[in-house]
């Protein structure tokens, strides 16, 4: 079972995007006919939601059935087949839902041809949100939507791999150094250090250990051709020309998670999101959580978030701002968490969460350091050639694969 999150962020929007860059250039979605908010009488919301499964449909539909019962309207929550192609089509069409989920890697081509509300500011206490969350849904400086939740990096280490290699607490990388002589120690004793996802949703975490990453933070430039992101990439390859690190394909897995699940590598990095597919597939592995090795530049992680979209085409903006503020409550957040798995984005509820699942605290405490998606419209077909470029990089050239991200983002960013 690969990770929801891995499913989230497949490219499957190509067709959605093209639909939202030929609406933004026809009728547009700032066109003022039928955005007319309806401010009295009870309101029909439709949410569109893309679920990981049926305890996450589950726990949407009553959340929603709940607020609908103590607000007096009503609220229909459909879990899509493909949530890119339904979202794009139906933004496209005119006809959007009046919530639904926006995954950050796809949150600027939305933004940037209106078809969001701009509504982030008007939830209680924005604030509370995690920085980096809040910085993932921002757009030419305003808040846009309320992140509902989010997941990041950890490394995950399988016990009685570790202590069949000779290992004990003691080796556990803190650093890159560390994590260079670890995997060494492990490759002595005949095993596989570390399955590493190949594509920059995983590779990415040692650009922002190191200080670097693809995009400025206003995602306005490209960043990637730097001595910050070329040392990072240069690390990560002599770890898989030498054998210390493989990518799944190389041991016969899907994803790292299957990889690890299956014992042929003693440590992979992967979000909270391995926890259930662990549980579904491989229930009797043991293993443990630790954080990211930190780089030259400090600790560092990545982040995958989605936040409550509202239509600037809906007609119930301010009761779905309502229904939004309800399903961000902390108390509401928690329930999520205890259903399907998802960390509160919400920093207030930061305790309760560890309280309740004490196992996953690198994954919370890594909100501190993460770094979100590239924040930029138009970039599709640009992080598609560099993952292609990443999953060559054992025979690849570093230093070219940061300068074609950055020619081919600056062109796709200078694009009409």
């Amino acid at each position: 079972m690969a990770p929801r999150t891995l499913t989230r962020a497949a490219v499957a929007g190509l067709a959605a995007v093209a639909l939202l860059g030929s609406a933004a250039c026809g009728s547009g979605f700032d066109d003022s006919s039928g955005d007319a908010t309806q401010s009295s009488g009870p309101a029909s919301l439709q949410i569109l939601i893309g679920s990981s499964g049926e305890a996450e449909t589950k726990a949407v539909q009553d959340a929603a059935a709940k607020w609908a019962g103590s607000s007096g309207n009503t609220a229909t929550v459909t879990p899509a087949q493909d949530l890119t192609q339904q979202l794009g089509q139906a933004l496209a069409g005119g006809t959007p839902p009046d919530v639904f989920y926006v995954d950050a890697a796809r949150f600027a081509d939305y933004a940037s041809v209106g078809a969001l509300e701009p509504y982030g500011d008007k939830v209680s206490n924005p604030s509370d949100f995690y920085e980096s969350l809040r910085t993932a849904f921002t757009y030419d400086g305003k808040l846009y939507c309320a992140p509902k939740d989010f997941s990041t990096l950890a490394l995950q280490i399988n016990t009685d791999l570790w202590a069949k290699a000779g290992l004990t607490d003691a080796d556990v990388p803190t650093n890159w150094d560390q994590l260079t002589a670890t995997a060494q120690k492990i490759k002595a004793k005949g095993q596989v250090p570390l399955a590493l996802g190949d594509t920059r949703d995983r590779i990415g975490a040692f650009m922002v250990q190191n200080g670097g990453w693809l995009m400025s933070k206003d995602g306005k430039q490209a960043t990637a051709d730097t001595p910050e992101n070329l040392a990072a990439l240069q690390y990560v390859k002599t770890m898989l020309t030498t054998g210390l690190a493989k990518y799944p394909k190389q041991l016969d897995a899907g994803w790292s998670g299957e990889a690890f699940g299956k014992g042929k590598a003693v440590m992979t990095i992967e979000g909270n999101w391995i926890k259930g597919a662990l549980q579904n597939d491989f229930p009797n592995i043991k293993y443990k959580v630790v954080p990211l090795p930190a780089g030259a530049k400090g600790q560092g992680t990545l982040s995958f978030t989605q936040c409550w979209g509202i239509a600037a085409k809906s007609k119930y903006k301010d009761q779905a701002i309502k229904f939004v503020e309800a399903m961000t409550s902390g108390e509401q957040q928690m329930s999520f968490a205890k259903a399907f798995g998802v960390m509160p984005s919400r920093q207030s509820v930061r305790d309760q969460y560890t309280s309740a699942f004490p196992a996953d605290k690198p994954f919370i405490d890594g909100a501190a350091y993460a770094q979100g998606p590239v924040n930029a419209p138009k970039m599709d077909s640009v992080l598609v050639d560099l993952d292609t470029s990443l999953q060559g990089l054992t025979n690849g050239d570093p230093k070219t694969v940061l300068q074609n991200f950055d020619k081919n983002a600056k062109a796709a960013l200078g694009a009409s």
